[in-house]
C-alpha cells in the first residue's frame, strides 16, 4: 500500500504520525481474517432510533444558528452506552454500525436546511412540502453516498487523508471495546467537554466567543476567537501545518481584504466588529467561494489519473476478483454503484420533469446533476478528510453549486426555451438543492469509512449503514422542517409574509442564514444583481496560489470561514507541534536531523493520548449542542429560568483557556519527565517561526529552486 511522503517528516514539525491519521499501513483493529457481529437487528434499530434524534435536533439547530454539530463522536459515544448497558455481548463494529447511521441523518439535513427553506423564502412555497423535500432528501443523500463508495479507497488507502474526526471516532469506538485507561480517559473528557458545553451553550453563563474591531487610519483592525474546545481538538488532531493554512486563509480574509473593502466602499453603521463581520458575509465570503471551485477543480485534476486508475480497476475486477480481496477492501461492487447511480440520474430526472413541467430543463438539470454532483461530493470528501465534517463549509459548496446551477439555468430555461422567472427560481433551487444534499452527506459517509477503515469494519456493510442512516433522515426531515415552520416560521423573510398569529414582529423567527442568502442569490440572479465579482476575484486568487505552489484548498476553506472559528483550530495545532517538539529536544537534545526512534515512538504514545481526550472534549461540546437544540425546541431557556447573567469577554477567554489548560496537562502525563520551562519556550519559538516560514509561498523561498 501507498505510504504518503509527509509521513517521514518532523515530528516536532506539527505533522501527524498518530496511528491511522497518515499511515496507510496501520493493521485494523480487527483483523481482516476475524468475523464478528456488525449490521444486526440491534444495531439497526438502536442506529435507527438514534439517528431520528440527531436529524430533528441538528436540523433546528443549523436554522437557528446558522451551524449543526457532528453527530457521528456523539453518536459513537451513545451507541457505546446504550448497547453496552442493553447487551453484554455488543461488539465495536455493532457500535461502529449505529454511529454510522445516526450520523448519516444529521449530515443530510445540513444539506436540506441550507436549500430547502429558500423555497419559503423566494415565496414559491407557504408551508414545507413533504413530498419534495423527501425526493431531494432520498435523490441526493443516496447520490451522495454512491459516489464517496467510489471514491473510499482513493481517499482513505490511496491518499490517506487525516480524517480528523474518522480518527477521534476511532478512538472513541476502541477506547469502548478494551475499557481500562483508555475508557477512563475518554469518559473523563467527554464529562468535561460536558461541563465546558452545559456552561457555553445550555446556561451562557460565558460567551461562545470573543471578538471586536477598532478604527485604525480610516479602516478598521479586527480579533476574534470562537471559544469552542471542540475546534480545538479538532486542531491538535490535524497538526500544524493544516491549521496554519486554514488560519493564513482567515487572516488574509479579515486583516487585509475586509479592512481594504471598509476603506473603499465604508463601513456599515453600529457596532464596530458588527460592521466588520457584515462586510465579510456579504462581500469577501463569495472570494472563498470562488477559491474553493477553482481549488476543488485542481486537487481533482492534479489526482486525475489516480482516479481513473482506481475506478478503471474497480470496474474491471470480477467476482472471482472481489471474492479475494480481504473482507476490510469489500466494497459494494462498482458496477452495482455505477448502476444505482444511472438509477438515481433517471429519477431525478423525471422528478424535475414533474416539477418543473419542461423535458429539455429536466433533462439539461439531471446531466448537470450526475456531472456536479459528482465532483462537489469528492471536494466535499476531501475537505471533510482535511479539517474534518464538522468545519466543512458545506454553505460554501452550496453557493458555489447554485452559481453553476444559475448559469445552466439561464442558458437553458432563459436563453432557450424563454420560461418565466418564477419557472427559472423553481429549477435553480431544485437543481442546486439535491447537488446540495449530495455533497453535504459526502463528507460524512467517507469520516465514518475512515473510522470503518481503522476499527476493522466491512465496507460494504458500513456502506449499506449508511444508505439505512440516509433513508431515515430523509423520511424525518420533511415533518420536522413542517412543525418549525408551522411553529416558529423557518427565516424573517417568510416570517413577514406570512406571520404567525401573536407574532407580528416576527421575533421568534428561526434565522436560516444560509437559506435567506441561498433565496437572495436566486432571485438576484433573475431579475436583480449577484456579487459575481467576488467570486471571480477568488478565482484569480486561487489560481494566483496554484502558481505559488500553495495549498489551495487550505488557504480557500480558512478564507470562507469566519477567522474566528480559525483561531482555536490554530491554536490546537500549535499546541501539538509544540508537544511533539519538546519531547524530541528532551529524548534526542535538539531538534536537527531525523528524530530518533525512541522520540517517534514518544510522540506518537501523546499524540495517541492526545486524540482520545481530544474526542471526549469534542464528544461532549457536541453532545450539549444536541441538548440545547431540543430545550430550545422545547422553550426550555435554562438561563432565563435561573436568572444567569454571563460574563464578560475576558472572564470567558480566561474560563476556556483553563480547558485547554486541562487538556494540555491530560496529554502531559504521557510526556517523559525533566522537561524544563525554556525547552516549552524554545520549541514553540521555532514552531512559530517553521510556521510563518511555511506561509511563504515555495517558489519565493531562497533555499527553494
Amino acid at each position: 500500500m501507498k505510504v504518503m511522503v509527509r509521513d517521514h517528516l518532523r515530528c516536532f514539525d506539527g505533522e501527524r504520525t498518530i496511528r491511522g491519521v497518515v499511515s496507510a499501513t496501520e493493521d485494523p483493529f480487527i483483523p481482516p481474517d476475524v468475523t464478528i457481529p456488525e449490521l444486526t437487528v440491534r444495531a439497526v434499530g438502536v442506529g435507527i432510533v438514534l439517528g431520528v434524534l440527531m436529524t430533528a435536533a441538528n436540523a433546528y439547530l443549523g436554522l437557528y444558528a446558522g451551524m449543526t454539530v457532528s453527530a457521528s463522536i456523539p453518536a459513537a459515544v451513545m451507541s457505546m452506552i446504550i448497547l453496552r448497558l442493553m447487551f453484554n455481548d455488543v461488539t465495536i463494529l455493532e457500535n461502529n454500525s449505529v454511529q454510522t447511521m445516526a450520523s448519516a441523518g444529521e449530515s443530510l439535513a445540513a444539506g436540506v436546511i441550507f436549500t430547502v427553506p429558500a423555497f419559503l423564502v423566494v415565496g414559491l412555497w407557504t408551508d414545507i412540502n413533504w413530498g419534495i423535500t423527501l425526493a431531494i432528501a432520498l435523490l441526493g443523500g443516496w447520490l451522495g453516498t454512491m459516489f464517496t463508495i467510489a471514491l473510499r479507497r482513493l481517499f482513505i488507502v490511496e491518499e490517506a487523508l487525516p480524517y480528523p474526526e474518522g480518527v477521534a471516532c476511532r478512538e472513541v469506538l476502541v477506547a469502548g471495546e478494551e475499557g481500562g485507561d483508555g475508557m477512563v480517559a475518554i469518559l473523563y473528557a467527554l464529562g468535561i467537554g460536558a461541563l465546558y458545553g452545559f456552561v457555553v451553550k445550555v446556561t451562557a453563563s460565558v460567551h461562545h466567543a470573543v471578538e471586536g474591531a477598532i478604527n485604525f487610519l480610516g479602516t478598521r483592525l479586527y480579533a476574534g476567537a470562537d471559544l469552542s474546545v471542540a475546534l480545538f481538538s479538532v486542531g491538535f488532531i490535524v497538526g500544524l501545518r493544516i491549521a496554519s493554512f486554514i488560519f493564513l486563509g482567515g487572516v488574509i480574509g479579515f486583516g487585509i481584504l475586509t479592512p481594504v473593502y471598509g476603506l473603499i466602499n465604508g463601513w456599515p453603521e453600529g457596532d464596530l466588529a458588527a460592521g466588520f463581520t457584515s462586510i465579510f458575509l456579504s462581500q469577501i465570503r463569495y472570494i472563498g467561494v470562488g477559491a474553493m471551485v477553482v481549488g476543488g477543480v485542481h486537487t481533482l485534476w492534479t489526482m486525475r489519473t489516480t482516479i481513473i486508475e482506481g475506478l478503471s480497476g474497480a470496474f474491471k475486477a470480477g467476482d472471482g476478483e472481489a471474492e479475494r480481496l480481504l473482507r476490510t477492501e469489500q466494497d459494494i461492487p462498482l458496477r452495482y454503484v455505477a448502476m444505482a447511480v444511472g438509477v438515481l440520474v433517471i429519477l431525478t430526472f423525471l422528478f424535475y420533469w414533474q416539477t418543473t413541467g419542461s423535458l429539455v430543463l429536466a433533462l439539461a438539470g439531471a446531466l448537470f446533476l450526475a456531472l456536479v454532483a459528482f465532483f462537489f461530493s469528492a471536494v466535499a470528501g476531501y475537505i471533510a478528510g482535511v479539517v474534518g465534517s464538522s468545519n466543512s463549509p458545506v454553505s460554501g459548496m452550496t453557493i458555489a453549486t447554485l452559481l453553476f446551477t444559475v448559469l445552466l439555468v439561464w442558458v437553458v430555461g432563459d436563453l432557450i426555451l424563454n420560461l418565466a422567472t418564477e419557472e427559472l427560481i423553481l429549477a435553480t433551487l431544485l437543481i442546486a438543492a439535491v447537488v446540495a444534499s449530495s455533497s453535504a452527506i459526502a463528507g460524512d459517509v467517507m469520516q465514518d469509512l475512515k473510522t470503518g477503515n481503522m476499527v476493522g469494519a466491512t465496507p460494504w456493510r458500513q456502506q449499506t449503514a449508511e444508505v439505512v442512516g440516509v433513508t431515515v433522515g430523509a423520511l424525518v426531515i420533511g415533518p420536522v422542517l413542517s412543525l418549525l415552520h408551522n411553529a416558529f416560521r423557518i427565516s424573517a423573510t417568510a416570517c413577514l409574509a406570512d406571520p404567525l398569529p401573536g407574532d407580528p414582529t416576527c421575533s421568534r423567527a428561526l434565522f436560516a442564514p444560509q437559506a435567506e442568502l441561498i433565496g437572495a442569490i436566486a432571485q438576484g440572479a433573475f431579475g436583480g444583481s449577484i456579487n459575481i465579482q467576488m467570486v471571480m476575484l477568488g478565482v484569480l486568487f486561487a489560481l494566483a496560489l496554484i502558481r505559488l505552489k500553495m495549498p489551495v484548498m487550505s488557504v480557500a476553506i480558512g478564507l470562507y470561514l469566519p477567522l474566528k472559528l480559525s483561531v482555536p483550530i490554530m491554536l490546537g495545532g500549535l499546541i501539538a507541534a509544540t508537544m511533539g517538539g519538546v519531547i524530541v529536544r528532551r529524548i534526542d537534545g535538539d531538534m536537527e536531523g531525523e528524530p530518533s526512534v525512541e522520540a517517534k515512538n514518544a510522540v506518537d504514545t501523546m499524540q495517541a493520548r492526545g486524540v482520545l481526550i481530544g474526542a471526549g472534549y469534542i464528544a461532549g461540546e457536541s453532545l450539549l449542542g444536541v441538548l440545547l437544540a431540543v430545550m430550545i425546541v422545547l422553550d426550555v431557556d435554562l438561563s432565563a429560568m435561573l436568572g444567569i447573567t454571563a460574563l464578560g469577554d475576558l472572564a470567558s477567554l480566561l474560563f476556556f483557556l483553563w480547558f485547554v489548560g486541562v487538556f494540555v496537562a491530560l496529554v502531559s502525563q504521557t510526556m517523559p519527565r525533566g522537561i524544563t520551562p525554556g525547552m516549552v519556550v524554545a520549541v514553540i519559538v521555532g514552531s512559530v517561526q517553521r510556521t510563518l516560514q511555511r506561509m511563504i509561498p515555495s517558489v519565493l523561498r531562497p533555499d527553494e529552486s
